[in-house]
């Protein structure tokens, strides 16, 4: 068994065993280091946003002091749903590696394919008036482009 990942299901593990959320444990790593490992939290914490995963990246942001985490890998126990590999793609990492998929997260109750709020609406408005902030944002002298 790959090393992080036996590390990522004792994370998922604790997870349970805490009654802290859904069964996922993640492991960033840069080098064949260990930077971070977590689990998930949205029960414990009250915090929709709390994946594994999710945990993780802003653990290793803080720790390594950068949002660009391009040299980093992240292991984690589920395929990442879409909020998580959003996350991931803005943190530049390359590489993920994971055990169940979405099929296996449907399994357990999660609809990570299809999403879980089948009554959200997207709904553009005002944005004569908020087209003005990406001016503002080009023409700042601490523009940095993540």
């Amino acid at each position: 068994m790959n090393q992080y990942m036996q590390l990522a299901i004792k994370e998922a593990l604790k997870g349970i065993r805490k009654g802290h959320g859904g069964p996922f444990g993640a492991v960033v790593v840069k080098d064949g280091k260990v930077i971070c490992s977590s689990h998930n939290t949205v029960v414990k914490d009250y915090d929709s946003t709390n994946h594994a995963e999710m945990n993780c990246l802003r653990i290793a942001c803080k720790k390594l002091k950068t949002f660009d985490l391009s040299d980093c890998e992240i292991y984690t126990t589920g395929q990442p749903c879409k909020m998580c590999i959003g996350a991931i793609n803005w943190a530049k990492i390359k590489s993920v590696y994971y055990g169940n998929t979405y099929k296996d997260a449907l399994n357990m109750g999660f609809d990570d394919e299809n999403g879980n709020n089948k009554e959200l609406k997207l709904n553009r408005i005002d944005s004569e008036y908020t087209v003005k902030l990406i001016e503002e944002w080009n023409n700042s002298s601490k523009r940095k482009i993540y």
